[in-house]
């Protein structure tokens, strides 16, 4: 896990949008998907539900979140 992740991971988190997320970081949105699945590979969990239209936080991304928070 690597503190980039965790930023990235943090401002998906926060504006559950890729598109936003990518824009608040600067970077395009591929590489922000990228790290995103590479974190949940890592953590053997996925971190978001995905739809076409929208993002949110599974348990197992709300458990991070709540640990990245403290």
């Amino acid at each position: 896990m690597e503190l980039r992740q965790l930023r990235y991971f943090d401002a998906l988190a926060t504006d559950l949008s890729f598109t936003k997320a990518a824009k608040h970081l600067s970077v395009s949105q591929p590489p922000l998907s990228f790290q995103i699945a590479q974190l949940e590979e890592e953590l053997g969990a996925r971190l978001f539900d995905r739809t076409s239209r929208s993002v949110a936080l599974t348990q197992a991304g709300k458990a991070l979140r709540s640990e990245e928070r403290r």
